[in-house]
């Protein structure tokens, strides 16, 4: 399946103090945060809150995580985090992100696996769905296809 460049999600956000080490660079940890951020916020715009999945039982963990740095994010710089979602992997919803720079290069890449898991019972009853509720599935639909707001665009 071939996205398109309509399918970014996108969040801004600028470098702050408590994102940078003592150099004045963002911390590794802080992109880890964004990535959560981003997803939490494209799922929402997608029409399904993670609040009203969390209040079901249900969590996306990530099982995958890979970040390639290309050049640092300076503290006081805009970002512009781009996400968007993949075909489904088996059990995994895999998300891929760009960190951009206010040049308008890539800073960063990131790519995430994340799987749907019921913990309705307890955590020592976690169980791995395979099968996703029908509202997440419509959410990713809807996350593949990208923002009503570009897609309405001419």
């Amino acid at each position: 399946m071939q996205l398109s460049d309509e399918a970014w999600w996108c969040l801004r956000r600028r470098v702050l103090p408590q994102h940078t080490d003592h150099a004045g660079v963002m911390w590794h940890g802080a992109y880890l945060a964004w990535l959560e951020e981003a997803r939490v916020e494209a799922l929402d715009r997608a029409g399904l809150a993670y609040s009203a999945l969390s209040a079901r039982g249900l969590e996306l963990p990530v099982v995958g995580l890979r970040i390639d740095y290309r050049r640092a994010l300076l503290h006081g710089e805009s970002v512009e985090l781009r996400s968007r979602v993949l075909p489904r992997l088996g059990v995994k919803l895999p998300w891929h992100s760009q960190f951009i720079g206010p040049d308008g290069a890539v800073a960063a890449e990131a790519s995430v696996d994340l799987v749907l898991v019921d913990l309705s019972g307890g955590p020592s009853q976690r169980r791995l769905l395979r099968r996703l509720p029908q509202d997440l599935e419509q959410a990713l639909v809807i996350l593949r296809s990208g923002p009503a707001d570009v897609r309405a665009q001419p």
